[in-house]
């Protein structure tokens, strides 16, 4: 027969109440102590176990900073190029590779200080009695633990563990390049004096640091370069707000003291690059300007000799007044043409570069020495170019060819290259313009210069050259000295806002007080998780509420959990709990019992085996046997026959031989040694027991038993299992439908109900059975009135182990 316990019935999950679900819950609260308790240890040792990581930062701002003691033209000269990188030049920077290769060589971060700590090395940099410093024109032995053990303030053993691989491979932090290294033995130990040590793989400065505790071990070791500079590039550089110049850099890490030292080099760096790229056009202005100026200085030597042996040869030392007038004139006049000569000069070298390139760098743009350009625009439109370059070479790093900004770029490049060249034209004819006219005031000068006495003349021509030459060695000086100031003085244009520092920073990782919440969740979630699924899934009966909320049939009383060694219960322990049970039912039963009946029969059955049928039919007929009524006990379960195991009478005749006419029935019944109850065993097991209880032969016995006894027990087969006992209702008063706690799966009175509900059967009833109080069931179970539970402080009390009696007691 199909078996429909296995099913689940949502509906009769539904039903369940809040205050029901509730109780379940709490009832496993050992569960919840016990999870919390495992959740507390792991948390407790996870968050001790992790590496702790922090986070520290610094504000650097990226402003355009310009010496307030330049005039405009000194500006033009020296401070052009554009201003200095702005904040997203910044950001690449601080995250490029060339940066971050320059910070680690300066910091000489490849060098790992470590120490034994409870879980893993621990890196102690900054904390350490001493300090390394490499010696970076050796190789050094890469990626092994060095061990160092102070022996006296001065002297230091450093030890390696070679292990089983003797081939190692050393590095050289100058020249980037590796080697392989054969150790001699497996084991390395020296002693050396504090300051330069050198080995043959290794070769570093130590200095203490304060007083180092002696014998305390120590590790360092030389990581990868290349490696050192991936790990810091990963700096995390952010505009503090959007649309300001305001730059927050972020490092990660366990060692505070090494993030802060980082971050202030990085921008030590920084700044110091800036500046160097700041005033490089300076720099070069400056070194043209020297060069020139070296040059004038031995011109002017040159003619104040001639000029010196001229007058001496000559006997002439003074100009007449009129050539003092035309000496003056034309002295003007060379300063102009020179003037004007040289800004035509430079406009053309301007445009050719411009023309001749694509890209405009600070370091090859043409330099206005010895020209002051009034016009700004000329600075301006270069400046421009410069940063716009720079913005595009910026992009192509990242970007493809076809990327919309960049063309943009492009396209703005373009117009601001053909601006400056029409600029640079307008400028160039109205140069050009002026220098015409000063040249036909020198041709007139020239004129009157022929007037002069030949020795005046040649007096006047040195005077001239003399003078040009000492005006352009006064400018020159001066020049160089601006350049030699603007570099002396120059800033930069990073400015440090709040620079890194461990200020108590907590880390980051773990987070211990997320760590224990979430403990703290999930040990109160899986207990509940689980409860909820084993609720879910549970298809057992365990309340009376279960039954009555779910079930058509009534129930008729509950029969408390047994105790007792044996099944004679009212027999042998009269005055228990559970004795009380089965007089409570005894007493229930009576109202299913026709009053006009002298002779009544009760059939016990269940849905399966192991529902307690057996022992709940031998105590029923013992509590009508005790109360004075004629009782028999009929083993009408021919298929597991288990009477005689608790009365100790054979089972070798009874029931069947009647059935089959073998045996009269009273040479099959037999005294059980109680009062007024006898015992009809059920016989050897036949072949056809299901045929046997339909024969004519059942109605006979059942006829004659009523003659002869008031009560008949019958303890019939599961109707569940087998079909043997639904041949017996139609001979029953009363049917005892037997429903064990725990054990009666929800869908096994299917059969039962679906007969109840067709009136099939009308005179059935539930028991529950092997009931025990407990909150995992919910409330509803103090059905006391079905006879279980309120005799506890009237009949005799049992006697329950120490520890339920403890808990019961704490609760």
């Amino acid at each position: 027969m199909e078996n429909q316990g296995s099913s689940f019935d949502f509906s009769e999950f539904s039903a369940l109440d809040i205050k029901t679900l509730l109780l379940k819950v709490l009832s496993y609260w050992k569960w919840f102590i016990l999870s919390i308790l495992v959740a507390y240890v792991i948390t407790r040792y996870y968050n001790a176990y992790q590496q702790r990581v922090y986070s520290l930062d610094s504000l650097i701002t990226v402003k355009d900073e310009k010496n307030p003691i330049f005039s405009s033209s000194t500006s033009i000269a020296f401070n052009w190029g554009g201003p200095s990188d702005r904040v997203e030049t910044i950001k690449t920077i601080l995250q490029s590779r060339t940066h971050n290769e320059k910070v680690v060589q300066k910091t000489q971060y490849y060098i790992s200080y470590l120490q034994d700590g409870k879980y893993r090395m621990e890196d102690v940099y900054g904390k350490t009695p001493f300090k390394i410093r490499v010696d970076t024109s050796e190789y050094q032995l890469a990626n092994t633990k060095l061990k160092l053990e102070f022996l006296s303030q001065d002297k230091v053993r450093i030890s390696v563990d070679f292990g089983e691989n003797l081939n190692r491979g050393m590095i050289h932090y100058s020249l980037l390049t590796k080697q392989r290294y054969t150790a001699h033995k497996s084991n390395y130990s020296e002693e050396f004096s504090v300051g330069n040590i050198q080995s043959d793989f290794f070769a570093f400065n130590l200095q203490t640091i304060g007083t180092p505790q002696l014998n305390i071990p120590y590790y360092i070791v030389f990581k990868d370069f290349n490696a050192t500079v991936s790990r810091y590039r990963g700096i995390k550089v952010n505009t503090a707000k959007k649309g300001t110049s305001i730059i927050r850099l972020v490092l990660v890490g366990s060692n505070k003291k090494r993030l802060v030292d980082y971050i202030n080099a990085t921008v030590q760096v920084l700044a110091k690059d800036q500046i160097e790229s700041k005033i490089r056009y300076a720099v070069k202005t400056k070194k043209y300007i020297d060069d020139l100026f070296d040059e004038m200085a031995g011109n002017l030597k040159t003619i104040e000799k001639d000029l010196g042996d001229f007058k001496q040869k000559q006997n002439i030392y003074n100009l007449s007044a009129e050539g003092s007038a035309i000496f003056s004139d034309a002295l003007q006049l060379d300063t102009q043409t020179q003037h004007y000569q040289d800004r035509l000069d430079y406009f053309s070298s301007l445009e050719n570069y411009i023309r001749n390139h694509q890209n405009f760098n600070v370091n090859t743009v043409p330099v206005p020495a010895v020209v002051e350009m009034e016009d700004g625009k000329i600075s301006q439109s270069i400046g421009i170019l410069v940063t716009k370059t720079k913005m595009k070479e910026t992009l192509l790093q990242t970007v493809t060819p076809d990327y919309p900004p960049l063309k943009q770029l492009n396209s703005e490049i373009n117009l601001e290259r053909n601006a400056l060249l029409e600029n640079i034209n307008t400028l160039r004819l109205e140069t050009q313009t002026r220098l015409d006219k000063v040249k036909r005031r020198l041709s007139s000068n020239q004129y009157k210069l022929k007037r002069l006495p030949k020795k005046e003349q040649k007096l006047l021509s040195f005077e001239r050259r003399y003078a040009i030459t000492e005006q352009n060695y006064n400018y020159l000086k001066q020049k160089s000295y601006e350049a030699g100031t603007a570099i002396a003085s120059n800033v930069s244009d990073v400015k440090v806002i709040d620079s890194a520092k461990d200020i108590g920073q907590s880390p980051i990782f773990p987070d211990t007080s997320f760590n224990t919440l979430t403990g703290l969740f999930l040990a109160l979630m899986l207990p509940m998780i689980f409860i909820l699924l084993k609720v879910f899934f549970d298809n057992k009966i365990h309340t009376v509420d279960e039954i009555e909320n779910t079930h058509k049939i009534p129930i008729l009383g509950v029969i408390g959990r047994k105790k007792e060694s044996t099944n004679l219960i009212v027999f042998k322990h009269p005055k228990s709990s559970m004795a009380e049970s089965y007089r409570a039912l005894r007493s229930n039963v009576q109202f299913m019992l026709k009053r006009d009946s002298k002779s009544h029969i009760i059939l016990i059955t269940s849905s399966i085996s192991g529902e307690g049928k057996t022992i709940t039919a031998i105590n029923i007929a013992s509590v009508f046997a005790v109360s004075g009524k004629k009782t028999i006990l009929v083993g009408a379960d021919l298929r597991k026959p288990k009477l005689k195991e608790e009365f100790n009478i054979t089972n070798n005749v009874g029931l069947v031989h009647y059935l089959i006419g073998e045996k009269k029935l009273d040479e099959l019944i037999q005294p059980t040694g109680y009062d007024n109850l006898d015992i009809l065993l059920s016989g050897t097991v036949p072949p056809n027991p299901a045929e046997l209880l339909l024969s004519d032969q059942t109605t006979s016995l059942m006829d004659a038993l009523k003659e002869k006894y008031e009560y008949i027990i019958l303890d019939a087969p599961p109707i569940g299992a087998v079909s043997d006992a639904l041949g017996l209702l139609k001979y029953a008063e009363a049917v005892l439908y037997l429903i064990r706690q725990d054990h009666t799966e929800k869908g096994l009175p299917k059969m039962i109900e679906t007969k109840y509900q067709r009136k099939e059967v009308s005179n059935v009833s539930y028991v529950l059975n092997d009931f025990i109080f407990s909150n995992r069931h919910g409330y509803g179970y103090g059905s006391y009135g079905y006879g279980y539970g309120y005799s506890y402080g009237y009949y005799q009390k049992e006697k329950q182990p120490f520890f339920k009696r403890f808990f019961k007691r704490k609760s």
